[in-house]
Parts: structure tokens; C-alpha cells; sequence
């Protein structure tokens, strides 16, 4: 079984921390170059400052769709995505414009996965017809695959790419 990334969505002081300084839940909290990352209960380290100092909580991965603003394709809140193997992460920011591309047909194979660069040129997933054609589905610009939502009412697929500049 394939495991799945963590997501860690922004959220203000009070959502992660009591009046204790004790975190209520997991969050990563970055100030400047510094990360820290607490489980619930930890205490909030001196060197942090609440004021200046971002706080992001952990949510279910599959609500990633939940932060974007699907009318611009751009992020409405920061976020950071640790890939499974728990030392890769994504960080994308509020206002981040992201590709959102369709994979819809009969039989549809997914070839990129999470965390995967696909170039112009790479197919990142396939379409098979009813008449057994396959289509190979390339990205119009080179980037990171963050997300790959399924919607079970209708078999499909969305993937959500950060382009690179």
C-alpha cells in the first residue's frame, strides 16, 4: 500500500497553540529560516515569536483541493506537503499559481505520480478509447505534480502542477 503525503495548511495561533503555549495538534511553525516542527502537547520554543511566526496545521491530505481558488488556479493559503518518504517537502504560498489538468476517458492510466517533475515532453498520465486508442497526456509547461484528485461521481482525474518559471 502506497503511503500518503502530509499536508500542513496555515492557520492562526490560537488553531495550534492553548494558553499554555502547548501545541493542541501537530503544526509547523516557520519564522524566517526557522522550522519547527510540533506534535500536540509539545511546548512552543522561546526562540519563536508568536507575532512574527507562521503556523501551519496538519489537515487530511485529500482536502488539499479545499486551498485552492479554482476560478484563478492560484493557492489561497500557504501550504507545505511532505512526500512519504518524509524528508522531501513542497512548500507553496498564497497566491502561487497552479496548472490544473483533466485526465478523463474510458480506461485512464496514471504515469506521474506525487512529488514527480514532468517536462513538456513526459506524458504524465494515459487515456485509453473505447475503440482502444491510447492518448498520452503531456503538461503545456514544465513542473511539479502536487496533488492528483479523483472524483468517484464521475471516474476521473485533476492533477495539480506548480509550473516552474
Amino acid at each position: 500500500m502506497e503511503k500518503i503525503p502530509m499536508l500542513f495548511a496555515e492557520i492562526s495561533y490560537e488553531e495550534c497553540f492553548d494558553d499554555d503555549k502547548k501545541a493542541k495538534r501537530e503544526c509547523i511553525v516557520v519564522q524566517g529560516n526557522i522550522e519547527v516542527k510540533l506534535k500536540a502537547g509539545e511546548q512552543l520554543p522561546d526562540f519563536i515569536s508568536p507575532g512574527k511566526a507562521k503556523f501551519l496545521g496538519k489537515e487530511v491530505y485529500d482536502r488539499f483541493h479545499l486551498y485552492v481558488d479554482r476560478n484563478e488556479m492560484r493557492m489561497e493559503r500557504d501550504v507545505i506537503i511532505i512526500l512519504p518518504d518524509r524528508r522531501t517537502q513542497i512548500k507553496l504560498y498564497k497566491g502561487d499559481k497552479l496548472l490544473i489538468l483533466p485526465v478523463e476517458g474510458y480506461v485512464k492510466t496514471l504515469i506521474a505520480g506525487v512529488g514527480n517533475r514532468v517536462r513538456k515532453s513526459d506524458s504524465f498520465a494515459a487515456v485509453t478509447t473505447k475503440k482502444g486508442e491510447v492518448h498520452y497526456l503531456k503538461p503545456p509547461k514544465d513542473g511539479t505534480v502536487v496533488y492528483i484528485d479523483e472524483f468517484s461521481s464521475r471516474p476521473h482525474y485533476l492533477y495539480y502542477l506548480l509550473p516552474e518559471e
